[in-house]
């Protein structure tokens, strides 16, 4: 063995045996990606949810990096192969993804349910679902859970023949009844109370559906319980703290609560089958 070749073999030993070096190195910070379902633009969410994501990043001891994507259906591929860590899912794609990759529930709105609504431009003095009859409607994607596939199901009973058309995402949905291009749109209340006001004053919900167990956060099988375990310890915990509530307020949510994947047999329930 040469001269060098040995002190490199002797500082490596008395690295390993210093206590605490090898399980530092073993307990140094992971970095995991948390999608979010792109409802809204990704300036719009990146604003939201980046306080949320340095909350879990302190919390948690890992990095907790924000993620979402184009558009929906471009999320539902990334979720399909697992792209995301943790992601903020629609609970139809909870059903699904639960599935196959697996992803398992960790925490969801508390005391929430989630509502489809019809909105209509205030102009057009459409005073009920089945004179949506023949017309063309606005969804955010095929497979957005209230916001189309609920809506979907009382308009193909209330107004069959309606055109359904689809514009990336719900503020697209508002922004185009808003300006005439389209009769009706489905959305959700919560992101129609996170619209422009001066967009959000041009509409009004032609109807309401049944609640649903709102969006689930889950984690992705590669995630370790204990790293699961920290996150839905920190988000069940923010209501608790003054800067929690403020990130919760950015949100426009009022906190989490711990979940299970049972939470959403209400959904699975509606046996939808969609593509």
């Amino acid at each position: 063995m040469t001269c060098s070749l040995r002190v490199i073999f002797l500082l490596s030993a008395i690295l390993v045996s210093v206590p605490g070096v090898a399980s530092a190195q073993q307990s140094a910070p992971k970095v995991y990606t948390f999608g979010v379902v792109p409802q809204q633009a990704s300036e719009k969410l990146a604003r939201q949810w980046l306080p949320l994501m340095a909350y879990l990043t302190e919390k948690t001891g890992s990095t907790v990096r924000f993620a979402t994507a184009p558009n929906i259906p471009e999320f539902e591929r990334r979720l399909a192969d697992g792209v995301y860590d943790f992601a903020y899912m629609n609970p139809y794609h909870f059903t699904v993804f639960s599935e196959d990759p697996g992803y398992s529930a960790v925490a969801r709105q508390s005391n929430h349910v989630i509502r489809g609504i019809i909105v209509v431009s205030s102009d057009l003095k459409i005073g009920a679902v089945e004179e949506l009859a023949g017309q063309s409607v606005a969804f955010p994607a095929p497979n957005a859970f209230a916001a189309t596939l609920i809506t979907r199901a009382h308009l193909d009973e209330a107004a069959p023949g309606y055109q359904a058309e689809f514009v990336k995402s719900h503020d697209s949905v508002y922004r185009s009844v808003a300006k005439g291009l389209f009769a009706a749109g489905g959305g959700i209340v919560r992101t129609l109370n996170e619209v422009e006001p001066e967009i959000r004053e041009q509409l009004e919900v032609l109807w309401l559906s049944p609640g649903y167990t709102g969006h689930a956060i889950a984690a992705h099988p590669r995630v370790t319980p204990q790293t699961k375990a920290l996150v839905e310890q920190a988000l069940s915990q923010m209501h608790e703290s003054e800067r929690g509530r403020s990130i919760l307020e950015e949100l426009d949510m009022k906190g989490f609560q711990a979940a299970a994947n049972t939470d959403w047999d209400d959904v699975r329930d509606l046996g939808i089958n969609a593509q």
